[in-house]
C-alpha cells in the first residue's frame, strides 16, 4: 500500500480543518472530493488536540470508504461525537491542532498469546483487540507517548474495549501502521510525524 507524500498528507489536514469548521460554521457536510491516493479506500483517524491535551479522536480502522470521505466524517465526527467530551466549538478550532492518521489494514495476529509483544513494534504498530461485542484500537503515536512496552501497549487496548488488561491472551488481537501527518500550531504548516524517530523517555 503506496504511502502518502508530504504533499498528499497537508491536504488530507486541511480538508480535515475545513471540515470541521465549515460543519460548526454552517451546519453542512463539505462534499469536496480529491483525486489520486484520496480516491482509494483507506482506514483514517482524525485527532484533535488543545494545549497539548487530547480533545477528540474518532475513525474508521478499515478501509470501507474512499480516503477523502472517511477524512471528512472522521473529523466531523471526533469534533462534535467523541463521547468523552463535548463538543468543539468554532472558536476553540483557532486553540486546536488537528492530526490526520492514515491506516493501513488491519493484520490479525495469529501467535501464542505468550509471543503476542514479540509481534509488536513500539512506534510503529497500532493495535485493536475484539472480543465478543466488545473492541478497542490505540494509534501507534499512542503507546510512544506514554511510553508503554510491548505489553503494556496491549494491556491499555484491552482496557480501551472495556475488557480486563489480560485479555490479549484469548481476544483476538489485530496490528496496524499509520501515517501520522499534523500541524505544528493550530492553523499552522503540516509536518509527517515520525515515531520511531522521537520516541520519547518519562524515565
Amino acid at each position: 500500500m503506496r504511502r502518502l507524500t508530504l504533499e498528499e498528507g497537508k491536504k488530507a489536514v486541511r480538508l480535515a480543518r475545513k471540515a470541521i469548521e465549515t460543519y460548526l460554521s454552517e451546519g453542512r457536510v463539505i462534499k469536496d472530493r480529491l483525486s489520486g491516493v484520496f480516491e482509494e479506500k483507506r482506514g483514517v483517524f482524525t485527532t484533535l488536540t488543545k494545549h497539548g491535551e487530547l480533545r477528540g479522536c474518532i475513525g474508521f480502522p478499515y478501509p470501507i470508504k474512499r480516503l477523502d470521505e472517511a477524512i471528512i466524517e472522521s473529523a466531523i465526527a471526533s469534533a462534535t461525537e467523541d463521547p468523552r467530551f463535548p463538543p468543539v466549538s468554532l472558536e476553540e478550532m483557532d486553540e486546536i491542532v488537528v492530526e490526520v492518521t492514515v491506516l493501513t489494514p488491519p493484520e490479525k495476529l495469529d501467535v501464542k498469546p505468550q509471543d503476542l509483544p514479540k509481534h509488536i513494534e513500539i512506534g510503529r504498530h497500532g493495535l485493536m483487540v475484539k472480543y465478543r461485542f466488545h473492541s478497542g484500537l490505540l494509534l501507534p503515536q499512542v503507546a510512544v507517548e506514554y511510553n508503554f512496552d510491548e505489553e503494556e501497549f496491549l494491556s491499555q487496548t484491552c482496557i480501551k474495549a472495556g475488557l480486563p488488561p489480560d485479555c490479549w491472551f484469548y481476544a483476538e488481537v489485530y496490528r496496524f501502521e499509520g501515517q501520522i501527518f499534523k500541524e505544528t500550531k493550530p492553523k499552522g504548516d503540516v509536518i509527517e510525524v515520525d515515531l520511531r524517530g522521537a520516541k520519547k523517555c518519562h524515565g
